[in-house]
């Protein structure tokens, strides 16, 4: 855990899931772009997040992203 300043803080990205940003084309493109920026295995966040349904695309989402984006209903 990191203590920051007031002026210092960075936001999380907001993601409501109900509006044109929570599809899953929308997400995977998000995921590719998370993923070269913090070193993760593409093919493989890919393939967990393909890997079954929209339900199963979200919750892999915020298992990987979850620290930098907040997905909400």
């Amino acid at each position: 855990m990191a203590i920051l300043s007031k002026d210092n803080t960075t936001k999380k990205q907001v993601i409501d899931l109900t509006g044109p940003y929570g599809n899953a084309f929308y997400l995977l493109g998000l995921a590719r772009k998370l993923c070269k920026q913090l070193d993760l295995d593409v093919n493989q966040v890919y393939g967990e997040m393909t890997a079954g349904s929209y339900e199963n695309l979200i919750n892999v989402f915020d298992n990987y992203f979850g620290l930098v984006v907040d997905l909400e209903r």
